[in-house]
């Protein structure tokens, strides 16, 4: 039966002895070059000639542990394969892309929940290559490349706005309504003949009223728009953000539009659009960026 690996790998025993094992050697040094050149962890696996071990193939945890293990610097015990500069420069960039991916997880993860098609009402999609679409056949496809980040800024320079200007988030509405329908009116027509019978059923009455509560009741709507609103405003009352903040965030958007002609609209929890208005640059087709601080409200009102 084949054994795991009992020395790190890029190391061999001879006579008692640790040395480095030559073509282990280049395999730990070439990692370390890709790795900072740009290649994945993933792509680096692919690239291994060097069997890691008798019963395993690389996998991007091996290529990560590999990077992270300092025993590569040199020790008592071990020759050095790694300088310090390389090593130092490798685990920096490792870390930043961790913190960085830890951050986009729950940003995109939230995106995917709430980010629809203008055109057709269905969620848009997140492809392989972290753009974004509509891919039913019977709708339209973006004119421009949409990214997260895009997606992400738009939404910034909106709060941004808002908080410059939060009457651009005031809901018109009424509280509650009352609308009484024809069974309301039958109802009501049907209790009023009782009551004017010689001999009334006091019973028969108070069940009708009864029903007659219930269907008004129906009839009643309730909108909380203006609550929300109010509790918009009081999460919003805050300095100019230079990141977007994924807790407001969550609290305050529901949805998220993009039309065909790539404009993203920010729908708020109490029901007012917001969009963003974007310039594209004619040097590059797919690139957009905010045209500073400028935002439209859905009924096409502009505020700076």
């Amino acid at each position: 039966m084949a054994k795991n690996r009992t020395i790190p790998f890029g190391y061999c025993m001879k006579n008692g002895e640790i040395i480095t094992e030559p073509k282990e050697l280049y395999a730990v040094v070439t990692i370390f070059n890709e790795y900072l050149k740009g290649k994945s962890l993933s792509e680096i696996a692919a690239l291994m000639e060097v069997p890691y071990s008798e019963n395993s193939s690389w996998n991007k945890n091996m290529v990560k542990r590999i990077i992270e293990n300092d025993r590569y610097l040199g020790t008592e015990k071990y020759p050095q394969i790694i300088d310090k500069e390389t090593f130092k420069l490798a685990n920096e960039k490792r870390v930043r892309k961790a913190t960085v991916s830890i951050a986009q997880t729950e940003e995109v993860k939230l995106l995917k929940q709430i980010t629809f098609c203008k055109e057709c009402g269905q969620k848009l999609t997140r492809t392989k290559d972290e753009l974004w679409d509509c891919r039913r056949p019977e709708c339209y496809r973006l004119d421009h490349q949409v990214t997260d980040q895009m997606i992400l800024s738009a939404v910034l320079n909106v709060f941004n706005t808002v908080i410059a200007n939060p009457t651009l988030i005031n809901s018109d509405c009424t509280i509650s309504t009352y609308s009484p329908n024809a069974k309301v009116r039958f109802q009501q027509n049907e209790i009023n003949r009782m009551t004017d019978m010689v001999h009334t059923d006091e019973k028969k009455i108070k069940e009708e009223l009864f029903r007659l509560a219930q269907l008004r009741y129906d009839c009643c709507t309730y909108d909380d728009s203006q609550p929300k609103t109010e509790l918009l405003k009081s999460r919003l009352c805050c300095e100019q953000l230079n990141t977007l903040d994924i807790g407001l965030f969550k609290a305050c958007v529901s949805r998220i539009w993009i039309s065909h002609f790539c404009t993203i609209e920010v729908e708020f929890i109490n029901g007012v659009h917001i969009k963003n208005i974007t310039e594209r640059n004619d040097k590059n087709a797919h690139s957009s960026e905010c045209n500073g601080d400028t935002c439209e409200s859905a009924d096409g009102g502009k505020s700076q």
